[in-house]
């Protein structure tokens, strides 16, 4: 696969659609073609599902595998074609977010998501971004930042403990694989945040 495949990653109120957005036209202005995407969803079957996980109760272990197999469509139909390509993929959220919320909010077991995001990503090798950016932010930032949102989903109703167990399984996913993670403080303006990705995504060789 020739493409590029980056992904945002960030509990609710990190704040980075406004950074997708303004990176997509700096690849674009490169010549490259882009393909905008997220999870859970990026195809009508996992928009769907998406819909569930967002809004129907449930226990953990079906919220982990609905969005398990939204990923799967997700990759089969839209991430591993448009890389063979040679896009430059950018996903609202991957596999990480999976460990955050449901292994670490909802405190699901690791070791199964694990064996999960093998059997999902797997094949010849595993499937990973060749970069992920994580907007990382105090908790109690993000509940300012969502008080005046719109009409939350069920993740974003949760209480402040619940995004602090988010926060703690992204730094754990950062600490395990930090070669692929480039850490952007999300708790400054939006100018600032946005030189970090830039100077991190051209850290990593990935733009001029």
């Amino acid at each position: 696969m020739n493409g590029t495949f980056i992904s945002f990653e960030g509990i609710d109120g990190a704040g980075k659609s406004t950074h997708i957005d303004a990176l997509a036209h700096s690849f674009k202005a490169q010549g490259r073609n882009v393909t905008l995407t997220r999870e859970p969803g990026g195809t009508p079957l996992a928009e769907r599902l998406r819909a569930l996980v967002l809004n129907e109760p449930m226990d953990a272990m079906t919220e982990a595998l609905l969005v398990f197999a939204a990923r799967r469509d997700h990759i089969v139909q839209v991430i591993r074609p448009a890389l063979e390509r040679g896009d430059v993929v950018l996903c609202d959220r991957f596999t990480d977010a999976t460990f955050a919320y449901q292994g670490g909010g909802r405190g699901f077991d690791w070791g199964v998501l694990t064996a999960l995001e093998h059997w999902v990503q797997g094949g010849d090798s595993l499937l990973q971004p060749h970069l992920t950016i994580w907007f990382d932010l105090p908790a109690s930032v993000a509940a300012v930042r969502l008080a005046s949102a719109r009409v939350p989903d069920k993740f974003e109703a949760q209480p402040a403990v619940f995004f602090d167990k988010v926060a703690a399984a992204y730094a754990r996913r950062y600490a395990a694989d930090g070669e692929r993670f480039v850490r952007v403080d999300a708790n400054q303006t939006p100018d600032a945040v946005w030189a970090e990705v830039l100077a991190g995504v051209r850290q990593k060789g990935l733009l001029p």
